[in-house]
């Protein structure tokens, strides 16, 4: 396995840290993952261990106010910064091989909203893994309401996001890292909140519109405490796509990927772009 880091600019002006591993050979595809809030590229390293050696290459980078990128932690002026870094960021993804968009969390709805916006005929296929279409039941519609207002008056105000890590993974270990690591953060802007939850109602009320050729999968803990499943169910029975799947895992919480169980989750995803390439 080849591993290289790089950076490239966005439309204003940052420049964001970017991974890739690679295999010895020609790639069969490229997976280009969009990680979630408060992580960073760096935490899919298990994920390129699976799949280099069956042949994959996986790009990623690190968002803005994210891991080794610039910015302000947790903050975004508005969210079409997210959509335009996905569009940059694939402009370096190479297209000697089919290539996939996959997002988990923020990642997943960033994925998402890209895939209702964005011309996707370059892409041989869209994962959204837990995406954050509606918070779990630890955000109230209060806390809800409150970010729309401190968003006008405080935009950029330093809070923490909320996150309950131990609603991760069943891990022990996994959520010790995620606690330990140095380049995760536990913040988010009110503007950014106020970002996400809209587009995630914006995103759930287009599914219908999601482009008929570009393949869907969707994937979910059902025990997810932090991202709704049943939003995810909700797009996926909405969502326009011809080709459209739903895979949903009794037991499992947000970081599927990271979770007990987790080579029957990158088996499945496995199985899915093979039948796509």
């Amino acid at each position: 396995m080849h591993h290289e880091e790089d950076t490239f600019r966005t439309h204003d002006g940052l420049t964001l840290y970017t991974q890739t591993w690679q295999p010895a050979d020609a790639p069969v595809a490229r997976i280009a993952v969009i990680h979630g809030l408060g992580e960073h590229s760096g935490r899919y390293a298990d994920f390129a261990d699976w799949f280099v050696p069956r042949g994959f290459a996986i790009h990623a980078f690190d968002h803005r106010g994210h891991g080794q990128s610039p910015g302000q932690q947790g903050h975004i002026n508005a969210w079409a910064e997210f959509r335009d870094d996905v569009q940059q960021f694939l402009a370096h993804v190479p297209e000697d091989a089919p290539r996939f968009l996959l997002g988990h969390s923020m990642g997943g709805l960033i994925v998402l909203d890209y895939g209702l916006h964005r011309p996707t005929a370059h892409l041989r296929g869209v994962i959204a893994s837990a995406p954050g279409l509606a918070p779990g039941g630890g955000v109230s519609a209060a806390s809800i309401a409150a970010a729309k207002v401190l968003a006008r008056v405080a935009p950029k105000l330093k809070m923490s996001n909320g996150l309950d890590v131990q609603g991760l993974s069943r891990d022990p270990e996994v959520v010790r890292a995620y606690q330990a690591d140095p380049l995760v953060h536990g913040y988010a802007t009110p503007r950014f909140a106020s970002e996400f939850f809209a587009t995630g109602r914006e995103a759930l009320h287009r599914a219908a519109q999601w482009p008929a050729e570009t393949p869907l999968l969707l994937m979910h803990g059902a025990a997810d405490p932090i991202c709704q499943p049943e939003t995810t169910q909700r797009f996926f029975t909405d969502a326009g796509a011809t080709d459209k799947t739903h895979i949903p895992y009794p037991d499992y919480l947000h970081e599927i990927f990271n979770e007990i169980g987790r080579e029957q989750v990158w088996a499945d995803l496995d199985a899915w772009l093979i039948a796509h390439m």
